[in-house]
């Protein structure tokens, strides 16, 4: 007989009991279409239907599920088997989830969510083959264009991508002309890690439907992954010879060649869709990123004003960029404007050191230290940005002893701050302060032992500073070890061999070092070092190396005082 009206009444009050409870359920609506049930209103019934809303709402959901488990069996009713299945999930027993998913399907055998239940509970345990004939079920109960839009998803968590793909392309074979089933075998091999296959299905969907957009960009990323961004970035471009009005394919490309450092060609692009999409605030947004890329100021302060405008959802982030254009430009005072407004955002932070950073630019120091007083940083990471700020705000001024003091006391709070015990014996050094430095920097390279440029700062100093020089190649050779062709890494090794009147090895060192980097300080070495040797043509590249050096660092102090100690 059918299921009697008070049992329905029951059962949609608890339902709706539950919505009210502290556990979060399912918000999909029973089915209402129920087969008759076996069972009448027992007070066995109504004990059970209540012993499980009840636990439910306590948050035992073990106990729930066992106990809707037993009663679905028993009532065999359609709406209580998938409220046995929703609860066995939310107690995270997948076995009973899936037996309960069983009889739900057995009970509503027409039932596209009964189906997907079971084809989701069943992949989730590996049953992939299992599943094979309830998802055929579900093509031809359902859209097949949608149902085969839906697989990846499903697909996605399955251990077994082989036996996936497999599956997925068997049941493609039945659709040759629906080009979402190929595009579900692409998918699926994408995940499976066959690009090839991926490649192969993806040219039948633009056979199948030439002008997909979305099947050109799943096509982009899978040669992206198979042959580089080169091959990504040609298909792109052809396509959109063949698709001119393709939007989302000309974002694309645009995006692929920002990525390529192709940045005028990307500029292009975004300019056009800028054109086509005037009132487009993310177009105009992305176009002044990349005109920043190509140093066009101008153009785009333009972009990020009419991005802003037109109510860009990021507009702190708008702003922030505007800040740093104005900065860039030397406009310091609108700089300040622009960081001042930017309170919110991933930039937000940033935005407020610099605040500090243009007053100090505006020759307003004290009010600069009083602003980064005031922060409120969030966490260690951001009170050392604080003090690092505060720290070369008085560097600029050379106001060493002061600068000193700021890192000391920081230090006081934050002894294992990394970035603060390496800026303070850089600062030590400038003050004589060689036991604070190599205190400082020994404490560094316990704390991070691969910290190359601690390494190389302590073998540097000690080589130039002292006569320590063993020790300091030591601890040169270990910073090479983890940085090899760092150009100040060898720059110091070959100052330290210089030092040791060890002169072929110190112009290879140096030499390298030039040639990474034209530095006017490796600039001054490797002239001495090749001086120093005074074979037949060193002194003549000394004297090259030192004119090419000076016409584009005419002030260096270093480079200034080597020449004129050297040469007559």
């Amino acid at each position: 007989m059918n299921l009697s009206p008070l049992i329905a009444t029951l059962i949609a009050f608890s339902l709706s009991a539950c919505a009210q409870s502290q556990v979060v359920l399912d918000p999909a609506p029973v089915p209402v279409t129920a087969r008759p049930a076996s069972t009448g209103l027992t007070s066995q019934v109504l004990y059970q239907i209540l012993l499980g809303e009840i636990a439910s709402q306590r948050g035992e959901l073990r106990l729930s599920a066992e106990a809707y488990a037993d009663l679905a069996g028993k009532t065999r009713d359609a709406r209580i088997a998938q409220r046995a299945v929703e609860l066995a999930q939310y107690a995270h027993q997948p076995t009973l989830a899936l037996r309960n998913a069983q009889l739900w399907r057995e009970l509503e055998p027409d039932s596209v969510k009964a189906m997907q239940r079971l084809i989701s509970l069943l992949l989730d345990k590996g049953r992939v083959k299992e599943a094979k004939p309830h998802l055929e079920a579900w093509l031809k109960a359902g859209k097949s264009a949608d149902v085969f839009s839906q697989l990846h998803a499903l697909f996605a968590r399955q251990k077994d991508k082989q036996a996936a793909l497999d599956l997925v392309a068997d049941l493609a074979t039945v659709y040759p002309a629906l080009p979402e089933a190929r595009f579900a075998v692409a998918q699926v091999a994408m995940q499976a890690g066959q690009m090839p296959r991926a490649l192969v299905a993806l040219d039948e969907v633009l056979r199948l439907r030439p002008q997909w957009e979305t099947a050109a960009l799943f096509k982009a990323q899978a040669l992206l992954k198979k042959d580089g961004e080169g091959a990504a970035q040609a298909f792109l471009r052809d396509f959109l010879k063949a698709n001119p009005g393709a939007r989302e394919v000309r974002l694309a490309y645009a995006k692929h060649l920002a990525r390529g450092g192709r940045f005028v060609e990307s500029r292009v692009e975004f300019e056009r869709l800028a054109q086509d999409a005037p009132n487009d605030p993310d177009a105009h947004f992305t176009l002044g990123l990349v005109a920043m890329q190509t140093n066009d100021l101008v153009s785009a302060r333009g972009a990020f004003l009419k991005a802003l405008e037109l109510g860009h959802p990021d507009a702190e982030s708008v702003r922030y960029y505007l800040g740093q254009l104005a900065e860039a430009d030397n406009q310091f005072d609108a700089a300040l404007k622009w960081y001042r407004q930017t309170n919110e955002g991933r930039h937000r932070f940033a935005a407020q050191l610099r605040v500090a950073t243009m007053l100090n630019r505006l020759g307003r120091l004290q009010e600069a230290r009083d602003w980064l007083a005031g922060l409120n940083a969030g966490d260690d990471a951001e009170r050392v940005q604080v003090v690092q700020t505060e720290a070369l705000l008085l560097r600029d001024t050379k106001n060493y002893p002061a600068v000193f003091e700021v890192l000391s006391r920081a230090l006081e709070k934050m002894p294992d701050a990394l970035e603060l015990l390496y800026d303070r014996a850089m600062v030590a050094e400038k003050l004589n302060r060689l036991d604070v430095l190599e205190q400082d920097l020994r404490r560094l390279i316990k704390l991070k032992p691969d910290h190359a440029h601690a390494y190389n700062a302590l073998g540097y100093t000690l080589a130039d500073r002292t006569n320590r020089l063993p020790e300091a190649v030591e601890l040169l050779t270990q910073a090479l070890k983890l940085s090899p062709d760092d150009p100040f890494i060898l720059d110091s090794m070959g100052w330290a061999l210089l030092k040791l009147k060890r002169l072929p090895e110190a112009i290879d060192h140096l030499r390298r070092a030039y040639n990474s980097k034209p530095d006017p300080e490796i600039a001054a070495h490797l002239g001495e070092a090749l001086w120093l040797k005074n074979g037949k043509g060193d002194r003549d590249e000394a004297r090259r190396v030192w004119q090419g050096s000076l016409k584009a660092y005419p002030d260096n102090e270093s480079l200034r005082e080597v020449v004129s100690r050297l040469t007559p």
